[in-house]
């Protein structure tokens, strides 16, 4: 497996970016004080669970475009499977995440690791970069402690 170091800045760069809303989310989950700003300030859609639960399905359907994207570098077979299994993650995200916040946030968890799995599978078939599994562990790994902390305050 590739080093952080391996990884290209932009990819690295916007990876991290992109879990501010999670880490957000968890440390208003964790300090009330700040989450009683953040609902102030923000209101309350952009703090607590809920903030990790929108953005989550949200990140869901986008890593179905990423390996959408993965699956036209493929022939044949390979090509159509690959299509069929970019749309679960997004699917995923659209039917599993109602029943309130627990429920929400324990099937995002579960998302988020099939999603790694299918991730894993992209790469070892070459569609992906040599760096992708790198990156999406570490991305996944803080995705799943920060939705674990909404699902389990």
């Amino acid at each position: 497996m590739t080093r952080l170091s391996d990884i290209p800045r932009a990819p690295l760069a916007l990876g991290l970016a992109g879990l501010i809303p999670f880490v957000w989310g968890a440390l208003t989950v964790i300090d009330p004080a700040l989450q009683a700003w953040g609902v102030q300030t923000l209101g309350p859609r952009f703090v607590g669970p809920y903030v990790m639960l929108f953005y989550g399905a949200i990140i869901l359907s986008f890593m179905s475009g990423v390996l959408w994207g993965f699956a036209t570098k493929a022939e044949e077979q390979v090509a159509a499977t690959g299509y069929a299994l970019s749309v679960i993650p997004a699917l995923w995200a659209f039917f599993m995440t109602g029943g309130g916040p627990v429920w929400a946030g324990a099937s995002l968890i579960a998302g988020f690791v099939g999603l790694l799995g299918l991730d894993w599978l992209f790469w070892r078939y070459g569609l992906a970069p040599a760096w992708w599994m790198t990156l999406r562990v570490l991305l996944t790994a803080i995705v799943v402690i920060c939705l674990a902390v909404g699902v389990l305050a």
